[in-house]
């Protein structure tokens, strides 16, 4: 019979029967709180449902991931099931580079082929005929229809809190590195000050981030209803943010085991699977800081 130094299989778990429950109550949540906000209900229970999903889901992870790192520092995991999770992990970025992808894709739609169509331009410039007056140009900050879709006042500046976030961003892929290597050559003095570094840079992303927000907010009508210029921006940048704060979290979590003696050179998976996370974050914040700020 095989034992866990093949292959470790665990005992039956509940969490995934809580995950499944805290995914539901999450979405039915988040559907109900969009569908009034179109009816104009003021007295809502979406926000509500979807704190509680947020909820279940939270006590899902870190109980779930608490039973990993127990087995694994109790040596049940062996190198077959090692591979399994970094096979895992590297499948588990790409459908994350899938996912952006998809979005940026749908800039590339919007800039390259619908939006010129509508201002008349193409072998599909008949669409022109919608808003006869109506002329492209990106970003878009004269819609075709601005009873419906209120017009931006202007765009946000590459040259300011971007460019600031990408040094931040930048930093911190170097500052996880040399933690990496600080981990790799057992210095854990290092890798706990360059660590909590990257944890600090990956706030002040997010506390500067939530500064451009409130500033394309309130002074340039720059909304996730102003347009398709609006959409796109706050699709992609917004969810980039959540990716930054889970990252965060990510981290954090590393630092806190890291307190408490957790991996070593032969051992630390779970910081690789991080640092990993965190580069991918950190290379797509590249490709929005070109593609959605600067051209």
């Amino acid at each position: 019979m095989a034992t866990h130094e093949h292959y470790y299989v665990p005992a039956q778990s509940k969490w995934p029967i809580i995950a499944t429950v805290g995914m539901f109550v999450t979405v039915v949540g988040l559907g109900t709180w969009f569908n009034d906000l179109k009816a104009a209900r003021p007295e809502s229970h979406g926000p509500l449902i979807f704190f509680v999903g947020g909820l279940l889901l939270a006590y899902m992870l870190f109980g779930w991931f608490g039973a990993v790192v127990k087995e694994s520092r109790a040596g049940l995991y062996s190198a077959q099931l090692d591979r399994s999770f970094r096979w895992g992990m590297s499948w588990f970025i790409f459908s994350e580079v899938m996912f952006f992808m998809a979005f940026f894709g749908a800039l590339f739609y919007v800039r390259h082929m619908s939006g010129p169509w509508l201002g008349g331009e193409g072998h599909k410039g008949i669409a022109h005929m919608l808003w006869p007056n109506f002329e492209f140009v990106w970003p878009l900050l004269n819609n075709p229809d601005p009873k419906l879709f209120p017009s931006p006042k202007g765009t946000i500046s590459p040259w300011g809190l971007p460019l600031l976030n990408t040094i931040l961003l930048v930093s911190s892929s170097v500052t996880v590195t040399i933690a990496h290597h600080a981990l790799k050559k057992g210095h854990r003095g290092a890798l706990k000050i360059w660590l909590a570094l990257t944890v600090l840079l990956g706030c002040a992303f997010l506390g500067f981030q939530a500064e451009e927000y409130i500033h394309a907010y309130h002074e340039l009508g720059l909304t996730l209803g102003s347009g398709i210029y609006g959409a796109t921006f706050f699709m992609l940048t917004g969810f980039h943010g959540a990716h930054v704060t889970i990252g965060t979290l990510i981290l954090f979590v590393m630092l806190m085991r890291i307190m408490r003696g957790h991996f070593d050179a032969e051992h630390q998976f779970g910081f690789e699977a991080a640092s990993w996370y965190w580069h991918f974050v950190d290379v797509v914040w590249i490709g929005l800081f070109v593609f959605v700020y600067v051209l």
